[in-house]
């Protein structure tokens, strides 16, 4: 139990930080979250929700109030001013990989209200106008200062987390570099109500001759949403509004807007911070890593980042396991950002473009080849993994041992639901555990009994099998649901070891 005035100060109240807030207080671990704005993000620029968010979503129990404010996508939708170039399905495009198989997109903004309302139910309320001044780490703790309303306090908290975004003022606390560079093209968002084409439960991609531009509803307002490049020739001017480039706007997705709620535009850079760590203040989200939009990947991204320091955070704090397993944070995370960079850096150049060579690629070569790709079974689970972020894997790090079959350490636990059940229910406890596919050892469950951490067995079935997990091997779970010891031959000693060298201890022995 800290000394100190806290345990946990996060700064910034966005998706990245109240994922990470949520995760600790159910966790049990004493936090502060401050932002320095009045109240929740009125505008958005992130709609997609993948995957693996969802699972995450679930095991903190919020998977089901997420998905009723927004919208599962069905159908993907292609355009190009001269009529529909591909359509896609979405609705099961990674069937048997995870129970949210689909496309599914809620705007950033509705999307912190549903962490809020969690957030606020499990007692914790977002402080307002409050900002972080600067901080100082004397290596037992951090002394913060915050200014709120002109009155200036000194907090003493644990650990530091900076969720304060691409401005983060806890980035520059820790002295860090945040290399990289801005796109030449800039963004507009607007909600606005207005009639046209719009695939019903769907999302539309509009290829013109300028770049593109993406047409969703809205559940909760009935209005849709308008994600798009804004024309060249307006780039440069310093006050930018709708009426500017409505013409070019409704030319371009063909829909007649009828009344403006909202808008904005803004620039896209590509970014990662030189560390995620100094000492005892840790970044996540875009105050480490900003990119291009291509994909969908920021937002959930950033709650990824929570996610994974969120357990390491409360095992500390609690005394579950050795400090070291913080040092594991970065390294995981900074590693799955420069290949984000990289990837989503590749795609947006090849969506926006402003070559004849990238026009005729963008309207024409592109949506033929992602229409015939995508509709093989084998071509749209290829798609699924490389955007749900299903595939994160944290193969090489310090915390991830062993492999059996296809899955080594690191990688997330494949996802299995049969007439036994499903697999991933179990994450739900938040704490490491065993898993066995088949029949258990007893001089290796024994050793797993006395450790106090959780063994589930599963009996062995086709499905199992066709996941990709090996019969009889065992599993030793991370709290977020990724292999940190796989064992093919049940060896208790290299369970033990593993327990022994993080110091692990299960949440129920903490008093």
């Amino acid at each position: 139990m800290t000394i100190l005035d806290t345990q946990v100060l996060i700064v910034g109240a966005g998706p990245t930080g109240l994922t990470l807030a949520l995760w600790l207080k159910r966790l049990g671990v004493q936090i502060r979250i401050i932002d320095k704005s009045e109240g929740p993000g009125g505008t958005s620029r992130a709609l997609a929700v993948q995957a693996r968010t969802l699972e995450f979503h679930r095991q903190i129990g919020i998977v089901d109030d997420v998905l009723s404010a927004g919208v599962r996508l069905n159908q993907l939708t292609m355009r190009t001013p001269k009529g529909i170039a591909a359509e896609i399905p979405l609705s099961a495009f990674g069937q048997g990989v995870t129970r949210y198989a689909f496309a599914f997109a809620l705007p950033q903004d509705i999307h912190e209200r549903v962490l809020l309302g969690h957030l606020q139910e499990a007692g914790v309320t977002v402080e307002r106008r409050t900002e972080l001044v600067d901080f100082a780490d004397d290596g037992a703790g951090i002394t913060a200062r915050l200014r709120q309303d002109d009155v200036v306090s000194s907090p003493r908290v644990d650990y530091l987390v900076g969720a304060d975004g691409a401005h983060s003022a806890v980035r520059h606390g820790m002295k860090l570099g945040f290399p990289g560079g801005t796109y030449e093209q800039s963004f507009y968002v607007a909600d606005v109500t207005g009639h046209g084409p719009v695939t019903p439960e769907g999302l539309d991609i509009v290829l013109g001759a300028y770049g593109f531009a993406l047409i969703m509803p809205v559940r909760q307002s009935g209005s849709l949403r308008l994600i798009g490049v804004v024309p060249k020739r307006f780039e440069a001017e310093p006050k930018l509004t709708f009426e500017m480039i409505r013409q070019d706007v409704e030319r371009e997705s063909d829909i007649k807007v009828e009344t403006l709620n909202w808008f904005s535009s803004y620039r896209v850079h590509h970014r990662v911070a030189d560390h995620f760590r100094s000492g005892r203040a840790f970044i996540a989200g875009d105050a480490g890593h900003i990119h291009s939009p291509a994909g969908g990947q920021g937002m959930n991204t950033g709650m990824g980042d929570a996610v994974n320091l969120a357990w390491k955070l409360a095992a500390v704090l609690q005394g579950r396991a050795k400090p070291d397993l913080l040092d594991s944070y970065e390294p995981e995370r900074i590693a799955f950002a420069h290949s984000l960079i990289k990837g989503t850096d590749q795609a947006f150049r090849l969506v926006s473009g402003r070559s004849w060579l990238s026009d005729i690629w963008r309207r024409f070569v592109m949506p033929n080849i992602l229409a015939r790709v995508l509709k093989t079974k084998l071509g749209s689970r290829f798609f699924f993994g490389l955007i749900s972020q299903t595939r994160i894997n944290y193969r090489g790090s310090a915390v991830s041992q062993g492999k059996a079959g296809h899955v080594e350490g690191g990688d997330r636990l494949p996802w299995v639901d049969d007439e036994q059940g499903d697999n991933f229910a179990p994450l739900a406890a938040l704490d490491w555990q065993v898993h066995v596919y088949g029949e258990t050892q007893e001089p290796f469950a024994a050793r797993v009994a006395r450790t106090g951490i959780p063994l589930h067995r599963f009996p062995w079935t086709e499905a199992a099998g066709k996941a990709g997990l090996t019969r009889d091997a065992a599993y030793l779970l991370r709290p977020d649901g990724h292999v940190g010891l796989v064992t093919e031959a049940q060896d208790p000693q290299a369970f033990e070891a593993y327990v022994a060298r993080l110091g692990l201890k299960p949440r129920q022995t903490v008093s």
